[in-house]
């Protein structure tokens, strides 16, 4: 049997730091950083990467599309 382990990637650039994707996230994997960006927004970065199914649902809901989710099969 085997279990999808998932990852993102956060454009930290783009991010507005809306915090959408945090609340979509179902694992909670995801936190506001207290760092900003080069635009002076705060972004988001993750806080529990290992807990990542690769669901989507924080790309899903980003508006300016700053999450690129990733998704590999781990053989148990």
């Amino acid at each position: 049997m085997s279990r999808i382990k998932g990852a993102i990637i956060v454009n930290t650039d783009r991010c507005k730091g809306c915090a959408l994707c945090i609340e979509a996230c179902p694992k909670s994997v995801i936190a506001l950083s207290k760092k900003v960006n080069v635009s002076g927004y705060p972004y988001v970065e993750t806080i529990n990467p290992d807990d990542c199914i690769g669901c989507a649902s924080c790309a899903i809901v980003c508006p300016d599309g700053c999450i690129t989710v990733y998704k590999k099969r781990m053989e148990e």
